[in-house]
């Protein structure tokens, strides 16, 4: 079954038996960057430095992708660019939910809907079909465990992860030093096609920013 790199950060995210987020911060901003990186890879829309472009709404037959060009359409209205964490920012937890969505869809995980003190619906979403998380576990293994070379979307998944700061979603059972110095590696590596590299860089930075600032208001 072929899904997005959101889908995948979501299943990495996701607890299989209670169906909880970890990390959900960071998970949220590297489910949208990877929804963006996607639309890069597509051709949908560029990112160059601190700026996002449509450059061609097509439809690319991906439901997930295909929502989130609408929503960049709209939030653009008549502007060339945007910044980019005005985007993230705006997008994190819609891109969370709709990923969510969409792996209920594909039959990965299941809604749990629980009432907490009785009242407020509290939303869970244990595994339902562990095949496609395994095979992802896997692949990462490979590449940053035993120096497998990345496939192009392999290596911008690891990017990702590395830039929120996930490398315990990844690997659990490793310790940083194990896995950050291949996950920073692959994600500096000249992997892709110079488009692709160049948003992978900027989105990095754009998600260290906007952590941080999350952090700073978060603690005043």
């Amino acid at each position: 079954m072929a899904i997005t790199l959101a889908e995948e950060i979501m299943l990495l995210s996701l607890d299989d038996e209670s169906g909880a987020a970890k990390q959900r911060q960071a998970a949220g901003w590297a489910v949208a960057g990877a929804l963006l990186l996607e639309l890069v890879m597509a051709e949908r829309v560029s990112v160059s430095g601190k700026y996002l472009t449509l450059v061609d709404p097509t439809p690319t037959g991906e439901k997930l992708l295909d929502g989130r060009i609408l929503s960049i359409r709209t939030w653009l209205r008549d502007r060339d660019r945007r910044r980019v964490t005005e985007w993230l920012t705006k997008d994190a937890t819609k891109a969370v939910a709709a990923t969510l969505e969409s792996l209920g869809e594909r039959g990965l995980v299941v809604e749990e809907v629980r009432k907490v003190l009785g009242v407020f619906p509290q939303r869970r979403y244990p595994e339902a079909d562990g095949s496609v998380e395994r095979a992802l576990r896997e692949r990462l293994a490979a590449v940053v465990l035993e120096g497998a070379e990345p496939d192009e979307r392999t290596a911008g998944l690891i990017a990702l992860l590395h830039s929120a700061k996930l490398h315990k979603l990844a690997f659990p059972g490793a310790e940083g030093k194990a896995v950050v110095p291949r996950m920073r590696e692959i994600a500096a590596d000249e992997w892709a096609a110079e488009s692709v590299r160049v948003a992978i860089r900027d989105m990095q930075a754009v998600m260290v920013a906007v952590t941080a600032a999350t952090v700073v208001a978060a603690t005043a």
